[in-house]
C-alpha cells in the first residue's frame, strides 16, 4: 500500500494512524453532526437544569439538607463534618461553582452507571463478552484524560457538553469491571439453590445475583463518581464551568488564592459525595446470603416435602440410629 510507503529514521515503515483516526472523525462529524446537535442540546438542557435547581435554593438551606441527608445516611459524626465541609465552600464563594459542578458529575455519574451496570452484567454471564469490553476498557482506562478532550471538542465544539462526554467515557470503566467482579464472586452454591428452586435466570439474577454483589457493585459506582469529579476538572479546560473551570482561570492569571479555594472545594465535595456512596455499599452484618436462602426456603415456589415423606424419613433415621447402636 502507498500509504505505508513512508518510513520512519529506523527504517521501519510509519503506519499512519492518526491519521485514519482524524479521517473516521472527520466523516463522522460530516455525516452525523444531526444526531451530535440532538445529544448536544439533550446534555445542555439536563445539566443546565439540574444546575438551576441546585441554585434554586439558597446556599445554606441546600448545605442544611445535604447535612441531614449524611446525618441519616452515616450517623452524626458524617453530618457535622458535612455541614462544616459545605459552609466552609459557601463561605469561600465557591458554592455556585460547586453546584455546576456537582450538576455535571451527577449527570455525568448517572449515564456512565446507566450504561455500566447492564455492560457488566452481560460480561458476567458472558465469556465472550466479557472478553470483547475488557480491551476497550483497557483503552477508555489507561489513555490520558487529556486525549479524551479533543475528540469530543471536535464533535460537540467548547463547552458543558464536551466536558460531559469526556467524563462518561472517562469515568465508565470501573462500573462495568466491578459490576462483572462482583457478580462473577457470587456464591454458586446460592445460584444452584435458586436454580433447583425453578427461578429463571431473571428472578436468580435480581433475587440472589444484584444483592449479594451490591457492595461491590456500589464501589464501582463510588469509583465512578470519583473520576467523574476528577474529570469534571479537568473539563474546565474546554469550557465547562464550575470548579474546573475556576481551577484554569486561576492558572492563567497566576492566582494561587483562587486555585486553592476551588481545589479545597473539590476536596470537600469528594470527601462527600465518596462517604455518601460506601455508605450504601456496606454489607448488613450477617451477610445476605444466609437470609437469601431462607427466603427460599421459605417461599411459596420452593420444593416441599410430603408430610408423610418427612415422617418416613425420620423414622427411617431413627431406624438407622437404632441399628448402628446395637451394632
Amino acid at each position: 500500500m502507498t500509504v505505508l510507503a513512508e518510513t520512519t529514521e529506523e527504517g521501519v515503515p510509519r503506519i499512519p494512524i492518526g491519521d485514519w483516526i482524524e479521517s473516521g472523525f472527520d466523516w463522522v462529524s460530516d455525516n452525523l453532526s444531526a444526531f451530535f446537535d440532538i445529544v448536544d442540546t439533550v446534555i445542555s438542557t439536563a445539566v443546565d437544569g439540574l444546575t438551576d435547581l441546585l441554585l434554586l435554593p439558597p446556599a445554606m438551606v441546600l448545605v442544611v439538607l445535604f447535612s441531614l441527608f449524611a446525618l441519616m445516611v452515616r450517623g452524626w459524626r458524617f453530618g457535622l463534618v458535612s455541614l462544616v465541609g459545605l459552609t466552609l465552600v459557601v463561605s469561600m464563594e465557591q458554592w455556585d461553582n460547586a453546584m455546576q459542578t456537582l450538576s455535571l458529575v451527577g449527570f455525568s455519574a448517572l449515564v456512565a452507571v446507566a450504561i455500566a451496570i447492564p455492560i457488566g452484567i452481560a460480561a458476567a454471564r458472558s465469556d465472550r463478552v466479557s472478553s470483547v469490553v475488557r480491551p476497550i476498557l483497557d483503552l477508555m482506562q489507561t489513555m490520558p484524560a487529556f486525549v479524551w478532550l479533543v475528540p469530543v471538542v471536535t464533535l460537540f465544539s467548547i463547552g458543558v457538553v464536551a466536558g460531559v462526554v469526556a467524563t462518561i467515557i472517562f469515568a465508565l470503566p470501573p462500573g462495568v469491571r466491578l459490576t462483572e467482579l462482583g457478580i462473577r464472586q457470587v456464591d454458586k452454591e446460592v445460584v444452584e439453590a435458586g436454580h433447583a428452586f425453578g427461578s429463571s435466570p431473571r428472578q436468580i439474577l435480581r433475587g440472589i445475583q444484584l444483592p449479594l454483589a451490591l457492595p461491590t457493585i456500589m464501589a464501582g459506582v463510588n469509583q465512578v463518581i470519583m473520576l467523574a469529579l476528577s474529570m469534571a476538572v479537568i473539563a474546565g479546560l474546554v469550557g465547562a464551568e464550575g470548579l474546573g473551570g475556576a481551577v484554569t482561570t486561576s492558572i492563567a492569571r497566576l492566582d494561587i488564592g483562587l486555585g486553592f479555594e476551588a481545589g479545597l472545594s473539590v476536596v470537600i465535595l469528594a470527601i462527600y459525595l465518596d462517604r455518601l456512596t460506601a455508605a450504601f455499599g456496606k454489607r448488613p452484618p450477617g451477610g445476605r446470603g444466609g437470609r437469601l436462602r431462607r427466603r427460599f426456603q421459605r417461599s411459596p415456589g420452593a420444593p416441599t416435602a410430603d408430610k408423610g415423606e418427612v415422617v418416613e424419613e425420620q423414622a427411617g433415621g431413627r431406624k438407622a440410629e437404632g441399628m448402628a447402636g446395637a451394632r
